[in-house]
């Protein structure tokens, strides 16, 4: 164990670790990796050979490009090899002038496994964090460059007292450290278009289930037929006015153990999941006709879409009942007509029903599944 000092920190229940790390720190357990795309396993580093008459690069690249691991499940772009220069280039000057710090602001690190954290002097936020002494055992969320940077002029800080401010997540969920990547970099460093469809892909998520749910949400935006297209705000960015991410933990539940598309071909069943969702988000779009185009309405929030995806296992039910092709756009309408009856446009009005019952995704789903339990308006 490596222990570092630390304060620990709470925002939204969620807990992490600000602390100070060493160079030689960095240097052994920072795991420096890119994203590759797909079947072309590009080059870690991204710029052309040195200009004639320019400076010599203090960079070995051969020796640090040997560190960049390049891979699908990676996240960060390619390292920008003018950057890595101008950092080392700047490192040089503060270790020389001693007028300012070369790495001043924290960089975010998520770290793969449970760190341990022991508070001092009864003061449960501050102590020392135990940091497991293996090779890669953290990950770059942002400032990757700079501790590349750091790596690649490591000699030349032996014998400084070094440190280096961290911000540091443990055991962070896959999904959360790529929205949080994207979230960072989207409007500053402006990420490319074919990077964010890149991350957007099912290449990052560990979890099966949460990466269907994440092809699903991501069909139901792309695919022009789809009433939902560009309406989904992808990995926190673009036009779209609802987040993927609840979306996706809504279908994540469908395609998990127990879930009404567990058990099938994975070929299948990920296809099948796609046409089911934009066809049935046609139907409802058809059915709440008013709702859906008019301007005054919630049917189109993250709240109504949930509930619709969360009743949508009792209408794949009925389907199989009646021995019909799930993703049938005509079957699935029949199934779904009673919501035009039952429940109407003007449940959805924003300042009307909407407001006034209080709507949440479980109230809501709650009438959609007794409007198809009870077609014809039996009491109940």
């Amino acid at each position: 164990m490596i222990n570092v000092a630390a304060i620990r920190m709470q925002q939204f229940g969620v807990q992490f670790y600000q602390a100070s790390l060493t160079a030689s720190d960095i240097d052994k357990l920072v795991r420096f990796e890119v994203l590759s795309y797909g079947d072309t396993m590009q080059a870690p580093v991204r710029g052309g050979k040195q200009k004639a008459g320019a400076a010599p690069s203090k960079v070995n690249w051969d020796f640090l490009e040997r560190r960049i691991a390049s891979s699908e499940k990676a996240y960060q772009r390619q390292i920008i090899r003018r950057k890595i220069d101008e950092l080392v280039q700047y490192y040089e000057q503060c270790r020389e002038a001693r007028d300012l710090p070369s790495i001043p602001g924290a960089v975010i690190i998520s770290c793969d496994e449970k760190l341990t954290f022991q508070s001092v002097d009864g003061d449960e936020r501050v102590g020392i964090l135990k940091v497991p002494e293996r090779e890669g055992i953290l990950r770059a969320i942002d400032g990757q460059h700079r501790l590349l940077a750091l790596h690649a002029d490591i000699e030349r800080f032996q014998g400084e007292d070094f440190a280096v401010p961290a911000i540091i997540f443990d055991r962070l969920p896959e999904d959360h450290v790529v929205q949080m990547f994207v979230t960072i970099n989207a409007k500053h460093t402006r990420l490319n278009a074919s990077h964010l469809v890149s991350l957007s892909g099912r290449q990052l998520y560990r979890d099966e289930a949460l990466a269907t749910g994440h092809d699903v949400a991501r069909a139901l935006n792309d695919r022009e037929d789809s009433p939902l297209y560009d309406e989904i705000k992808l990995l926190g960015v673009g036009r779209g006015r609802v987040a993927q991410a609840p979306l996706a933990q809504e279908l994540k539940k469908l395609f998990a153990e127990g879930g009404v598309f567990a058990g099938r071909r994975s070929g299948d069943v990920h296809e099948e999941a796609k046409k089911f969702f934009v066809n049935y988000f046609k139907q409802i779009a058809l059915v709440f006709g008013g709702a859906w185009n008019g301007r005054k309405y919630s049917i189109r929030s993250a709240s109504a879409l949930r509930a619709f995806i969360r009743v949508a296992p009792d209408v794949i039910r009925i389907l199989d009942q009646e021995h019909a092709d799930r993703a049938d756009f005509r079957a699935i309408g029949r199934v779904i007509a009673p919501w035009g009856r039952r429940i109407g446009d003007l449940r959805f009005e924003t300042e009307g029903a909407w407001k006034r019952t209080g709507t949440t995704v479980d109230s809501l789903a709650k009438e959609l599944r007794l409007a198809l339990q009870y077609p014809e308006g039996a009491a109940v």
